[in-house]
């Protein structure tokens, strides 16, 4: 009964009966154990991941990693503006790309379709490659910044143009139903109805897309673009040390993904703040 007295004093409150108390102890106990058991697992993996590029890097007298780090790392902040200057083009691009898509007008949804169609029917390493080699031959030439750019909105915009569709109809039917019947017209129904929910919707998915372009902007090191993946090679390069400095240049995309995915969780958790609420 002491126990029970205790357990109640710390973490639940008066009044409960002592088989509540025991089974929320034993529910804590669990918890704990399964987060050092996971945490465990992640130290073990990372531990031999560190371990074997440590053995890489002593094979080979070349490789300093105190004086090619901060080379390497100085491309973050090309690969961050990379990614958001990308996807907010590529929103852009996904707002008209579903408006078409789901528009009566059949131009509309014809040049809609066909976007997506294109797009997701070829990789996007062939998209970068055509604008940077193969616009030049009709006389469109567009640098290397702006092209990956160009290629990561244009790729992107295709996918959000499906997860912003998908969401426009996942706003119940009979919320915009009654909007029309107070008489508000289509335009209104759709800025005040429709897109403030849809958004809400569709936030995630959009965070999750911006996570995966940070990986993906490494594509455009293929046309010059001094990015993470682009100083990493080149910082390897001439002394024969390419698999450590591309190991860096990995361990950074990780922690870069690791931080944009706690900010998204917390997004994801206050865009559902109001759905927990109801």
């Amino acid at each position: 009964m002491a126990a029970g007295s205790d357990a109640r004093l710390v973490g639940s409150p008066p009044g409960l009966p002592p088989i509540v108390v025991a089974i929320e102890a034993a529910q804590r106990r669990q918890t704990a154990s399964f987060r050092l058991r996971f945490f465990l697992t992640w130290a073990v993996i990372v531990a031999g991941v560190v371990a074997v590029v440590i053995v890489g890097a002593k094979g080979n007298p070349k490789f300093h990693l105190e004086e090619w780090l901060p080379f390497i790392v100085g491309g973050v902040w090309m690969t961050l503006f990379l990614s958001i200057s990308s996807i907010v083009f590529a929103v852009i691009l996904g707002t008209l790309g579903a408006l078409g898509r789901l528009s009566r007008n059949p131009v509309a949804n014809g040049v809609a379709s066909l976007y997506v169609s294109l797009v997701r029917g070829t990789p996007l390493v062939v998209q970068i490659l055509f604008i940077f080699l193969g616009l030049p031959a009709m006389g469109i030439v567009i640098p290397d910044v702006p092209t990956g750019i160009v290629a990561l909105s244009f790729n992107y915009g295709a996918y959000l143009t499906e997860v912003f569709r998908a969401g426009i109809q996942a706003v119940p039917q009979g919320q915009v139903e009654a909007a029309r019947s107070l008489g508000l017209p289509e335009r209104q129904v759709l800025r005040r109805v429709v897109l403030p929910q849809a958004i809400r919707i569709v936030t995630p998915a959009v965070a999750n897309d911006f996570i995966a372009m940070t990986k993906d902007s490494a594509l455009v090191s293929l046309v010059g673009v001094q990015e993470l993946l682009f100083r990493a090679q080149a910082a390897g390069r001439p002394n024969g040390t390419t698999f450590q400095t591309i190991a860096v240049a990995a361990a950074i995309y990780w922690l870069l993904t690791i931080i944009l995915s706690f900010f998204q969780g917390r997004l994801e958790r206050r865009m559902g703040a109001g759905d927990r609420n109801r």
